[in-house]
């Protein structure tokens, strides 16, 4: 197992990170503690949750099997996405950061997180009122860096600048999709975090199943995640992605390689990446996820693999200086 240093944080995590969402669902307590020791027995200390996941139960498995390690591990939760029917259940306020952070301590029987996630963006709650929020969750010890997931380059921008003014604890780590048919991030989240040296986790590295080798142009398998779940249905359901995972599929077979594996070995190999979170239901897909760790992926394979996919555009419109072609001179061009 390889280990990376999380951002700035001077923390070292495993470079494949488990997240527990299956945990409660789709594994029960018994086969969540089997793909739990497998992890610890390979080396991952790097384990992610949320208050949300199975409706609080993951916290609960994933707490009670993390009692006789903790302080060796790498924990994280989040808030944010609603957790019942109240109005205020939700959302990124002082009040519910508060409720739900201490909720989430009692379930993971802990006394702190060592990242805790602000889970999606809030448009009704100013952005300082969450960062002196978990500010104040810093100072008093119950979480030792904030993080973000799913906001956009320039909120996290914003709010690192606000954090930075006010003299308040930043996000360390961010928390973005990045899988070969979900490239956004490559565009200014990955570059911002790289030049602030974020740490970065990120999920769905295999897109839901889409680059496993299960589905092609003309085979979408009854039951599967992208057909039957209408949030995977609508992220994945392009046909254009149906092309590229026939494309990847066919590559991978050309290299002998699993899809799988060679999917979750393409993230893992961008610099900005520091751990992919990867998801089990089973041991079976857990070895499956362990074999990208034998993968030498070098700049050349890598580049051959994301040909398969649509490279996003550029930031901005000016492609020329993207092609390395630069003006130069007194006279200023615009």
């Amino acid at each position: 197992m390889e280990y990376r240093v999380l951002g700035r944080t001077g923390v070292q995590v495993s470079n494949l990170c488990l997240g527990t969402m299956t945990f409660g669902r789709e594994a029960d307590p018994e086969v969540s503690a089997a793909i739990f020791k497998r992890c610890r027995d390979v080396g991952i200390n790097f384990f992610d949750t949320a208050n949300v996941y199975s409706a609080g139960r993951s916290e609960e498995i994933l707490g009670s099997l993390i009692a006789g390690c903790r302080d060796e591990i790498v924990l994280t939760s989040k808030v944010a996405i609603s957790t019942g029917p109240d109005v205020n259940a939700g959302g990124l306020s002082r009040r519910h950061i508060m409720l739900a952070v201490e909720a989430s301590l009692r379930r993971l029987g802990t006394d702190r997180l060592d990242l805790y996630f602000v889970h999606v963006f809030d448009p009704r709650t100013p952005m300082d009122e969450t960062l002196r929020a978990l500010d104040d969750l810093v100072r008093q010890g119950k979480i030792l860096y904030p993080a973000v997931s799913n906001w956009a380059a320039w909120q996290i921008a914003t709010a690192l600048g606000v954090s930075r003014s006010e003299g308040l604890a930043r996000f360390e780590c961010v928390q973005p999709m990045y899988n070969l048919v979900k490239r956004q991030a490559e565009v200014e989240i990955l570059p911002l975090a790289q030049a602030e040296r974020l740490g970065v986790i990120c999920y769905s590295p295999m897109g839901a199943g889409l680059l496993t080798g299960k589905y092609s142009t003309t085979r979408k398998p009854d039951g599967a995640r992208i057909v039957e779940d209408s949030m995977y249905s609508k992220r994945y359901g392009d046909p254009v992605n149906f092309e590229i995972a026939e494309r990847f599929t066919e590559h991978a077979r050309e290299r002998g390689v699993e899809p799988a594996p060679l999917a979750l070995a393409w993230v893992m190999s961008h610099p900005a990446i520091t751990a992919p979170i990867v998801g089990a239901r089973n041991l079976e897909q857990l070895e499956s996820s362990l074999q990208a760790l034998d993968i030498v992926m070098t700049p050349e394979w890598r580049a051959d693999i994301s040909a398969l996919s649509i490279e996003p555009p550029s930031p901005t419109d000016r492609t020329e200086e993207k092609a390395g072609v630069f003006y130069a001179g007194s006279k200023a061009r615009h």
